[in-house]
């Protein structure tokens, strides 16, 4: 995209986007702005991995977004697990950028991060899912853990 600077911004520039926009919005409204904007990035994740529709199994899926995700890809989080039944789907991550550089004990919760796994998973499956976030790294566990329901 860009010829000497690449591809990528730092966590600093997205973490000041975050903030101003709550400023500027009331943290509600910012969350739900920063999801939809994911959910956005999501959906165009499963179009250029080729898996939308795909009904892609759980570890395909996970090797599919480390790569497009982790370390090789655009860095916004790695995705170890994802646990599917037929009422939820659970992602866990680590290495977030929405909680990168937040203390321990923070409130801050995922939600470009929450927002881009649900439009891949929304792409993927086929389905409406509704998302929250049911374990936290800045509260001691070892991963930030998103619940995805299927909406009927």
């Amino acid at each position: 995209m860009r010829a000497e600077l690449g591809d990528f911004s730092s966590i600093v520039c997205f973490k000041s986007l975050i903030i101003g926009a709550e400023e500027a919005l009331g943290e509600k409204a910012a969350a739900i702005t920063m999801i939809a904007a994911g959910r956005n990035r999501g959906r165009q994740i499963a179009e250029q991995l080729n898996i939308k529709g795909s009904n892609a199994s759980s570890e395909e899926l996970v090797t599919l977004l480390q790569e497009a995700l982790g370390k090789n890809g655009t860095r916004l989080c790695i995705v170890d697990k994802i646990e599917r039944t037929d009422e939820s789907i659970s992602v866990y991550c680590r290495e977030t950028v929405c909680s990168a550089g937040e203390p321990q004990g923070s409130g801050r919760k995922l939600t470009f991060t929450l927002g881009a796994v649900q439009g891949c998973l929304e792409s993927v499956f086929n389905l409406r899912l509704r998302g929250k976030q049911v374990a936290s790294v800045l509260t001691g566990n070892a991963y930030d853990v998103i619940q995805f329901d299927v909406i009927k």
